[in-house]
This record gives C-alpha cells, sequence and structure tokens, in this order.
C-alpha cells in the first residue's frame, strides 16, 4: 500500500478509537468546530469520503448538483448545508456510515493508480494528492473531535504527509486569495520524533526571492487547517512573502 493510503488508513483507525464506544450524550458533545457536535463532525467526514470515493470513480458531478440545489455558494457554505440537511440519525448509524465509507475509499486508493488525474472540488488533481487532502481532513477534524471530548492526542509522523501537502499547493493558496508568490517558500519543519523534515524545489537554494518557514510540524499543520491563526503562531518566517504565506496556508479547498 502507498505511504499516504497506509496514512489515511492509520488516521482513520485513530478517529474510530476516538469515537467507537461512544453513548449518544458523547456524539452530541459540541466538538471545537463551532455548532457542530461530535456527530456533525463525522457525518461531515462521511459525506466527504463519499465525495472523494464518487470523484475516484468519476461521478463527481452528481455530488456538486445536490450542493448547488441546497443553495451552496461556496464549498464551506455547501459542507455546513449537506450537514444540516442530514443531521438526526443515531450516533450509532453515523458511525456505522462513515465507516463503511471510509474503508471503501481506502479500498479505491489501494485499487486505482495513484498518478492518474481526477476531478476534485478545486479542478483536477492526483488521486495521491486526493488522499493527502482526505488525510489532512480526517486528520484536522479527529483534532476537532478530540478537542470536545477532552483528549490529547500525540503526534505521529503522518504529520509528513500533510505538511508536504500545505507546501506543495501554495501556489493554488496564493491564487485563490489574488495574489502570486514573489518566489519558492521552503519549510523547514521538526517532527514529532525530532528530526528535521525539510520541503523545497530544486532550485529554491539560490533563489534571490525565496521565503524559508520554520517551526514546529504540528503547529504548521495546525496554522494550515485554520486552527491556529499563523500570526498568533511560534512560527518563524522570513522573506518577501513570510507573512502572507502564514495567513495563506491552508490544507483544503
Amino acid at each position: 500500500m502507498d505511504r499516504v493510503v497506509t496514512a489515511l488508513a492509520d488516521q482513520h483507525t485513530e478517529l474510530a478509537g476516538l469515537v467507537g464506544g461512544l453513548d449518544e450524550a458523547g456524539w452530541q458533545t459540541p466538538s471545537r468546530c463551532e455548532g457542530w457536535s461530535v456527530s456533525d463532525v463525522v457525518l461531515h467526514l462521511a459525506q466527504t469520503d463519499d465525495m472523494a470515493l464518487a470523484s475516484l470513480e468519476g461521478r463527481l458531478s452528481g455530488w456538486t448538483e445536490v450542493m448547488v440545489e441546497a443553495g451552496a455558494t461556496n464549498v464551506d457554505e455547501g459542507a455546513g448545508l449537506m450537514v444540516e440537511r442530514e443531521r438526526g440519525a443515531s450516533g450509532a448509524e453515523v458511525f456505522e456510515r462513515w465507516r463503511t465509507g471510509a474503508h471503501s475509499l481506502v479500498d479505491a486508493f489501494e485499487a486505482g493508480d495513484l498518478s492518474r488525474k481526477v476531478t476534485w472540488v478545486v479542478g483536477e488533481l492526483s488521486a495521491r494528492t486526493l488522499a493527502s487532502t482526505r488525510l489532512a481532513e480526517c486528520w484536522i477534524h479527529t483534532g476537532d473531535v478530540a478537542a470536545g471530548l477532552g483528549v490529547e492526542l500525540e503526534p505521529t509522523d503522518r504529520l509528513w504527509h500533510i505538511a508536504r501537502l500545505a507546501w506543495r499547493t501554495l501556489p493554488y493558496a496564493f491564487a485563490s486569495a489574488g495574489r502570486t508568490l514573489s518566489g519558492p517558500v521552503v519549510f523547514q519543519l521538526r517532527a514529532p520524533n525530532g528530526d528535521l523534515w525539510t520541503f523545497e524545489a530544486d532550485d529554491a537554494e539560490d533563489a534571490p526571492l525565496r521565503t524559508t518557514v520554520e517551526g514546529d510540524a504540528l503547529e504548521l499543520c495546525q496554522v494550515a487547517g485554520r486552527r491556529i491563526p499563523g500570526a498568533e503562531s511560534d512560527l518563524g518566517a522570513e522573506g518577501p512573502d513570510a507573512e502572507a504565506v502564514l495567513d495563506l496556508v491552508r490544507t483544503f479547498a
């Protein structure tokens, strides 16, 4: 199994361990996502995993039509409307739906060519990149659930894939904000085990307008997941795009 698909399956296992034994009161516990219970968060993951599976199977257009019919004008609004539309099932039913869909999604990633292009909400991307986005979303929402339940999670090396996704999609993040990078961006991040993770393009070392971001990989992923404002983090950034990178870096559409 490809490393990122293995990481996605492991992230599913961590979330299942958090919620699998909850009673109904536990499922209704408020999560870190404002206005969403633990059940709502897992329902959202079930819905977006269904969308990812539809993408891999070439039938995503049906899902986007549903969002438009619901009145969504952007991805975030669509996600909220979809949760409102299907909210109300028991925690056990939500869990079974998510777990079944998560298994099907991992199987689909494992069975297909990860280099092939598929359609997602942001346009075309590789199936491997789609797997990385699903990992990033499941990870950040696992944290949302854990925060609601008062559980502290230990960071793992799965963060490597999420940090790399954040680094690789910076051009998209800047373009979405109507901006252009001045030059290459280098991430030098401290891994959970103390190692140094460096993400940089081959020509970045000699580039005169490069921006370098340094700090903890966990914190970078939390900033990219919009759980910590970049300006309030302990990440250090130097270069022409230092402030903008910390403000715009993201791991979602």
